[in-house]
């Protein structure tokens, strides 16, 4: 199966070792970080969403006006716009820009973040919304006359939406969420479901666990896995950068920047972060610093794992054998994005994308050869 690459485009240049400086929205910026990653051989780019961050489908505009074939992983929260009207927002964007569109249904794991927005849900209540979110997106996306709606959280009347997607495919919906709760939706909704970078065995648990919840409702989902790749010409080199990088992420975290930085992305704190996600990349950040071939956890510790915070290390060639062995668990998808996001988008293009496509493309051609000695 062909391998998709995405990339990520902020609305400012920052990391967990560039402070932010200048506007809230940098169109030189995105624009650059655009170009990039279109030049660069991606596949798409995701906009991400927080409670206090610009508008993603208003920025995913953007994006698409100023490139011509790169596609978009519209980070989206259920509960705040109508499903309905968010249905042909998504649908008329995706005419707009050729068919490009897809949308990433974060459900969202911090009560406080939430609170931000007015929303005061349980967890579970807020995936049960989600559920009833989407499904009345699709009847929106595909019913061909009126449909009626009767949910704990929506009730739709005569609800109809004269612009559909405009690919036979209709828009692709990732969905991101490790809990019981999302991992039951995921199985009935999710296109892709989103892991971030967890080891080889948190990866096959996980896989094994969204493979069986889609199957009651006869679904079978692809997988995304995103992660931090530090690469460098040797293997040697690559984990001094990796320690350079680390000792960069301590110092900003210590000044006052870095405690904006924090305030504004990262609000949960290492004790005890309120989502599950979090909490795996913790529990295997407390297995050991390198795990697997080259999976680096300091990063996640550091931070309390508020986000994709875990890399694979070393050269090229070595980081892209660690992602064809989880391409043989089942991922198809890498999300990756680095520390310094131009700088870092520009090597993943040219040095890491290009040799997991050869390595997948070959694996791909001996599977059927594999498959007759069986």
């Amino acid at each position: 199966m062909p391998v998709e690459f995405i990339g990520y485009i902020g609305n400012f240049n920052a990391s967990e070792t560039i402070a932010r400086s200048g506007p809230i929205i940098s169109r030189e910026h995105i624009a650059a970080a655009a170009a990039i990653h279109e030049n660069g051989g991606f596949d798409r780019v995701l906009l991400a969403f927080h409670s206090t961050s610009p508008e993603s489908i208003l920025v995913g505009q953007y994006v698409t006006s100023i490139t011509r074939k790169l596609k978009l992983m519209i980070a989206h929260r259920p509960g705040f716009t109508a499903p309905t009207l968010a249905a042909r927002q998504l649908a008329t964007l995706d005419h707009l820009s050729g068919g490009r569109v897809s949308v990433h249904i974060i459900t969202g794991g911090n009560d406080q973040e939430l609170a931000q927005d007015g929303d005061h849900l349980t967890k579970d209540e807020r995936y049960a919304r989600t559920s009833e979110y989407l499904d009345i997106v699709r009847k929106e996306w595909t019913s061909e006359k009126p449909f009626d709606f009767e949910g704990k959280y929506y009730r739709i009347a005569g609800g109809f939406s004269e612009v559909k997607p405009r690919g036979q495919d209709g828009i692709p919906v990732y969905f991101g969420g490790s809990s019981d709760a999302a991992i039951a939706v995921a199985g009935k909704h999710a296109d892709i479901y989103a892991l971030w970078g967890e080891t080889y065995a948190q990866v096959a648990e996980t896989i094994q666990r969204i493979r069986a919840a889609a199957d009651a409702h006869g679904r079978a989902p692809r997988f995304s896995l995103s992660l931090r790749p530090i690469l460098a010409d040797t293997e040697e080199a690559a984990w001094a950068k990796a320690d350079r990088i680390l000792q960069r992420a301590k110092a900003l975290r210590a000044s006052a920047s870095g405690e904006r930085l924090i305030n504004v992305n990262a609000k949960n704190g290492v004790s005890g972060p309120p989502n599950e996600g979090s909490r795996r990349l913790l529990a295997a950040a407390a297995q050991g610093a390198r795990l697997d071939k080259r999976l680096w956890t300091e990063i996640a510790a550091l931070t309390g794992a508020s986000g994709n915070s875990t890399s694979l290390v070393g050269t090229p060639d070595q980081v892209a054998e660690a992602m064809l062995d989880y391409y043989d668990l089942g991922v198809t998808t890498f999300l990756i994005r680095g520390f310094d996001p131009l700088e870092d988008a520009f090597h993943y293009g040219r040095d890491l994308i290009p040799r997991v496509r050869t390595l997948v493309a070959a694996r791909d051609r001996a599977a059927p050869h594999v498959q007759a000695a069986e």
